[in-house]
């Protein structure tokens, strides 16, 4: 038909009024960005609406990929339950669509197209397809993601700003982190990580369909978050050599990562450890519509067998000797959780699932871990998929240790069942604190209740050890700022009736948080007498001219203590002390207005006896500035105070958060952040 006969003459997205509707107006309005089970409107320009009604029907064809894998074609404007409908409004030389998208549609990167028919139903127009995006809509009681309480919603699916909890279970200290998953074509990139999973360039139509299942997405997603086996985002490295890549501490947000994995062709970025694969996925997870909040849990255990316990083996001078793959306690552990409903499951494990990026073992052969029922994990219903045997470890494996003698006989130092598995903290959903959800996951230890859930779960039933024999060890310490010396207190109690001969090593070494030894920093061997019903106290004193040279990028010194009485009883304990780090100061500078320059003033201070060198300082903030990198050109001598300012243009209103990381040769994860409330340009400077 010649275009001076035309009756269709274009669509309207209407993007401004819908994103709002979905709420993804913060990704912008250039993009349609629309939520599945809730209407959304388009506009349909006509050269004659009475000519269009009188003698003409319309039609939506919708497709679903870059290739069309999906296509659907809606031709009735009647409400059908579980299928794509729409209805149409006439006014004037305009038709407005309402259209319906089933709860249970694919997620994906869609397009429409308008179709001009006759009465018969032969096509006569078609209009150009418009590219639009469909997420998860946790909003809609229909939909497998939904979460009733707004104020988690607010959280777990909008709050671009959250905190990542590291440290050990009795010194937790925060990471301020930029999610960002509003920022300018992150949502592109999350559907291209979905794009890039095996089983999309292997079987694309099939994956297609299958992405209106939150596991299958989350899962996907899971396994697409490390680099191992696939075209993956992130690779892990552990071992302090970063030279090729960037240092995990380095990263203060998602998206610098997320960014450089799609503008390098998809080559994995160097390098991620747990929190920043946790955080990777919570960005990509929440992007699409699936509530999701980062877990941080201490002592965690990694246990490679899967027998439900941690085997430590150890000679006499307090090495290591374990053999092949070794089972760890990390210091702590992030991974995140998302609500779902569990369709394939049996009912009741709905809600939260542990969902694990982190590398660490194979599930049906590829690195991914989850999505894995909370409510599995603290009831021992370790048959549940996905993966519970090794979350529920993770949480209530037995610590076991073992003396292997010169002679290779193995003795069993101690027994302890409530090491592993403490104070797992999230972001509070009502503000920048923490919360603990320890409960979800575990009953209380020595209840009732958990000794019923090892059984259930074919766990034996075992007491801590206080000591083997009359002997009983313990490790305290004063407080431990990184750049001073400090003292730590081994104190060892006769409980017996008889005064007994002992030796004492003490041993302090620089670890990683994940418990890989990097050196030895101080040792100390003690014969003692030890008189019945006393104590003796052994100081030893950590100077910074001994650790400074074996502490790791994670800042944590182990204390391990060997206690050995003449009757050759044996007691080892050992402690993970994080050094205290200093904070950067961010001062901003006037008054915040989108599109308006603003300066943050930046300050940090040498806090080491020893000159820094190669400082950087990193910025970034989700709404604010994407990440720059400012390098200060001289070193910074001990106790030297170093400013830097730094000038950016707020993009977004609202409350925002600026994150801040510097790092140097000898001293990296140093933190800072402020608060920044944006408001609107006014009327006269819009």
């Amino acid at each position: 038909m010649a275009n001076h006969n035309a009756v269709l003459r274009g669509v309207d997205l209407q993007c401004r009024v819908n994103n709002r509707a979905h709420r993804t107006k913060e990704m912008g309005s250039e993009w349609l960005v629309v939520r599945r089970g809730q209407p959304f409107s388009l506009l349909l320009q006509c050269a004659d609406t009475l000519l269009l009604a009188a003698h003409h029907q319309l039609a939506l064809l919708i497709q679903l990929g870059k290739k069309g894998e999906m296509v659907v074609r809606v031709s009735d404007s009647r409400e059908q339950p579980g299928k794509w409908w729409f209805n149409q409004q006439t006014a004037q030389s305009e038709v407005l669509l309402s259209i319906h998208s089933p709860a249970d549609a694919p997620v994906g990167v869609y397009s429409v197209a308008v179709l001009l028919l006759s009465k018969e139903g032969h096509m006569l127009e078609q209009t150009d397809p418009q590219s639009f995006y469909l997420l998860f809509n946790p909003w809609s009681k229909a939909d497998c993601v939904y979460l009733a309480d707004e104020q988690l919603l607010q959280e777990y699916v909008l709050n671009e700003n959250g905190i990542l909890y590291q440290g050990s279970w009795d010194q937790i200290t925060s990471l301020p982190w930029n999610f960002g998953q509003f920022e300018k074509g992150v949502v592109d990139i999350c559907f291209e990580v979905l794009d890039y999973s095996p089983a999309a360039l292997k079987h694309p139509e099939m994956d297609m369909r299958k992405r209106a299942d939150p596991v299958y997405v989350s899962r996907t997603i899971t396994a697409m978050v490390n680099a191992n086996d696939d075209r993956g985002v992130v690779l892990g490295r552990w071992d302090g050599d970063y030279g090729d890549g960037v240092a995990p501490t380095r990263w203060t947000g998602s998206i610098p990562i997320l960014r450089r994995w799609s503008e390098g062709g998809t080559q994995r970025v160097r390098y991620g450890q747990c929190w920043v694969f946790s955080a990777v996925a919570c960005t990509i997870l929440r992007c699409l519509g699936i509530p999701t909040r980062c877990v941080t849990n201490y002592s965690s255990a990694h246990d490679t067998e899967g027998n439900v316990s941690v085997d430590f083996l150890f000679n006499e001078h307090l090495e290591n000797v374990s053999e092949g793959r070794k089972d760890m306690i990390w210091n702590y552990h992030c991974w995140v959780e998302s609500w779902m409903r569990r369709e394939d499951l049996p009912k009741g494990y709905d809600g939260w699932q542990v969902l694990d990026p982190t590398p660490q073992e194979r599930s049906d052969g590829v690195y991914c871990c989850g999505p894995c029922p909370v409510l599995a994990v603290r009831e021992g219903e370790v048959g549940m998929k996905y993966d519970t045997t090794f979350v529920f470890s993770e949480v209530n494996a037995d610590l076991i240790c073992w003396m292997v003698r010169p002679d290779g006989e193995r003795t069993r130092v101690s027994t302890n069942s409530d090491t592993v598995g403490r104070n797992i903290s999230t972001k509070s959903a009502y503000g920048d604190y923490r919360e603990d959800i320890t409960a979800n996951y575990k009953y209380p230890e020595g209840s009732l209740m958990e000794r019923e859930v090892y059984r259930k779960a074919g766990k034996r039933v075992s007491r801590p050890d206080g000591g083997s024999g009359q002997l009983v060890l313990s490790i305290k310490h004063t407080q431990a700022v990184h750049g001073t010396d400090f003292d730590v207190f081994v104190e060892v109690h006769n409980i017996g009736r008889e005064d007994t001969l002992a030796q004492l090593t003490v041993m302090s070494s620089g670890v990683t948080y994940n418990s890989l030894q990097r050196g030895e920093c101080q040792r100390k061997t003690t014969k003692l007498t030890l008189p019945a019903q006393k104590a003796h106290k052994e100081v030893m004193r950590l100077r910074y001219e001994h650790y400074g040279a074996c502490v790791t990028e994670h800042n944590l010194i182990r204390v391990t203590a060997l206690l050995q009485d003449s009757g050759q009883h044996v007691v080892l304990r050992e402690v993970n002390i994080p050094l205290k780090m200093p904070r950067l100061f961010v001062k901003v500078i006037g008054e915040a207005v989108v599109s308006r320059r603003l300066m943050a003033l930046i300050s940090f201070t040498n806090p080491l006896p020893v000159t820094l060198k190669r400082g950087v300082f990193t910025v970034e903030g989700a709404g604010l500035t994407g990440a720059q990198e400012m390098q200060l050109p001289g070193d910074i001598g001990p106790g030297q105070e170093v400013a830097v300012k730094f000038s950016f243009k707020p993009i977004r209103a609202g409350i925002r958060k600026l994150v801040v990381d510097f790092d140097s040769d000898i001293l990296r994860d140093v933190k800072g952040e402020a608060m920044i409330i944006v408001r609107k340009k006014s009327s006269e400077n819009a």
